[in-house]
């Protein structure tokens, strides 16, 4: 299936197959369909979310979900290259039970000649205040234009987290472990991705954390960044991944039960890609029962 966007992109005009090769050559290196990350948070320390507990756990490591005890949703929106061809759409949702949370997610990547969709449902367990389990279920659908029609797969993904110390937390996740198939064309499969990941916490201000993450069909890359609680009120955030090398900041700003992060990555060669996110949580307490990775 990898080939056939060639053969659609060379049918049309010049301006709309260059917009094309650059889409997919994008699709390919950064396995859109694989997994990418949600929320502002993320993308502005370079991409690092494996031991993050957040709504956005939902698809980024649902280990995190164990974590989350308050009632949240939010919204995330990624301007890639400053093309709205190749813009990111995605939402979440948590309900916290028992020793643990299920979450909901959804994604749409691309546009009309080229459309990603993926949907998923988690859980996470907690287990004591140390350690988290958490499993998913995806639907995916790729599109490729009206000529080509669409494709389905069911996917999952398992991850866990577990607090070393007070200031120490690691993280594993597992995209794809039973290496679905996407297409019978070439034998094409979505992509198994697997993330290990560490945060140290300096001081109730200072997070840095790095991850690796690698996709068995291509290099490993490295997710490095840094958060700085400037005020009750105010996070600073910066970081930088490789294969391709990009450098991204951003901002976060807690406004009573919203929060809204705001992130903008570089790429030397492509550009800009600037996204928002917004978290509506509904608390439970004032009172913090369990210190979280993300805390």
């Amino acid at each position: 299936m990898r080939n056939k966007p060639f053969s659609i992109i060379l049918s049309l005009p010049k301006h709309f197959a260059l917009l094309g090769l650059l889409l997919v050559s994008f699709v390919a290196s950064h396995a859109q369909i694989g997994n990418d990350m949600f929320g502002a948070r993320s993308a502005a320390m370079g991409g690092y979310n494996v031991t993050l507990s957040d709504v956005w756990s939902a698809n980024n490591n649902q280990a995190g979900l164990g974590f989350v005890e308050d009632l949240s949703g939010g919204i995330y929106y990624e301007n890639r290259f400053l093309l709205s061809e190749t813009s990111l759409k995605a939402g979440a949702f948590v309900l916290p039970v028992k020793s643990g949370a299920l979450g909901v997610s959804i994604s749409s990547f691309g546009y009309e000649l080229y459309n990603e969709t993926k949907a998923g449902l988690s859980y996470g367990q907690r287990f004591g205040s140390k350690f988290s389990m958490g499993v998913q279920l995806n639907y995916l659908n790729t599109q490729l234009s009206q000529d080509y029609g669409s494709k389905t797969s069911i996917t999952g993904a398992i991850g866990a987290i577990a607090k070393l110390s007070d200031e120490l937390s690691l993280g594993v996740h597992v995209y794809n472990p039973t290496r679905a198939k996407l297409a019978e064309y070439n034998n094409e499969r979505i992509p198994t991705i697997m993330k290990l990941g560490l945060d140290y916490r300096f001081s109730e201000k200072v997070l840095f954390a790095v991850s690796t993450e690698k996709d068995v069909d291509f290099d490993a890359r490295v997710n490095a960044g840094i958060e700085y609680h400037i005020t009750e009120m105010f996070y600073l955030r910066g970081g930088i991944s490789t294969n391709p090398t990009q450098y991204a900041f951003g901002v976060g700003m807690q406004l009573k039960d919203f929060k809204v992060d705001l992130s903008s990555s570089f790429h030397q060669t492509l550009g800009i890609t600037p996204g928002i996110s917004i978290i509506y949580s509904k608390r439970k307490s004032t009172k913090k029962v369990v210190s979280t990775p993300s805390e």
